[in-house]
């Protein structure tokens, strides 16, 4: 989700053919030109156009690559790769360790590009609305895709809720560490910020409600105790 170079899974060894070479390619020229236009005149003045006049491809064969000019920040081949990782774990690891060598494993595939791409994809990310709009709605299907490899490796229904909650929770992690580290100049390390994101459910859960300055806390009327689910 945070890198826009190809990925391909360690276990792949079968050389991608002709047709796929080329595609591949065309797909990459469409992403250098865009970004090339990005750093000099910024996101809103760079249009289909531009980029397919610059790339030299036509407007529809960018149109056919990536649907919309934000899935040409956006879009990435490392669902697959991170669905493989996640169901290869194993089956008594504790989430949150499958979680973060997810995580990690998404940051090491996003190593192999330029420092400074990586800082401008999650720019645009963080101050262009278009982008993060597109990115919500793609954050749908890559929780799908990891959904299913959850259901793979337990067993559960992927349509099941805490199936859903889990998968997605990754997938808008991701989203948040990449605005977050944006809004903040890049200054921390991803990795760093990935092992606050994963440790801070775990960190507010067992810390106390801050109640705020001078609010006295409420107080309840006498009674019998609390009932509830357990309770009866």
């Amino acid at each position: 989700m945070t890198a826009a170079r190809s990925a391909r899974s360690p276990a792949a060894v079968s050389r991608p053919g002709l047709r796929e070479r080329k595609k591949t390619k065309t797909r990459e020229a469409i992403r250098a030109a865009t970004y090339a236009l990005v750093r000099q005149q910024g996101y809103e003045a760079t249009t289909v156009e531009r980029i397919a006049e610059r790339a030299e491809v036509s407007p529809s064969t960018v149109l056919r690559y990536f649907p919309t000019k934000e899935d040409i920040v956006l879009t990435d081949e490392y669902d697959p790769v991170m669905a493989a990782e996640l169901a290869a774990r194993p089956a008594d690891e504790p989430w949150s360790a499958s979680l973060r060598h997810v995580l990690r494993k998404a940051l090491d595939l996003g190593a192999g590009e330029e420092a400074e791409l990586t800082r401008l994809r999650t720019r645009l990310l963080a101050e262009v609305p278009a982008v993060r709009s597109r990115m919500l709605e793609n954050m749908s299907a890559t929780g799908r895709v990891l959904a299913r490899a959850i259901a793979g490796r337990t067993g559960l229904d992927p349509d099941g809720l805490e199936v859903r909650i889990v998968s997605m929770s990754l997938v808008g992690g991701l989203m948040e560490v990449s605005r977050y580290w944006a809004e903040h100049d890049h200054e921390e390390s991803l990795a760093k910020l990935v092992d606050r994101a994963l440790d801070a459910p775990g960190e507010r859960a067992a810390r106390p409600a801050r109640r705020p300055p001078g609010r006295a806390p409420k107080r309840l009327p006498p009674g019998p105790g609390p009932r509830g689910i357990l309770t009866g």
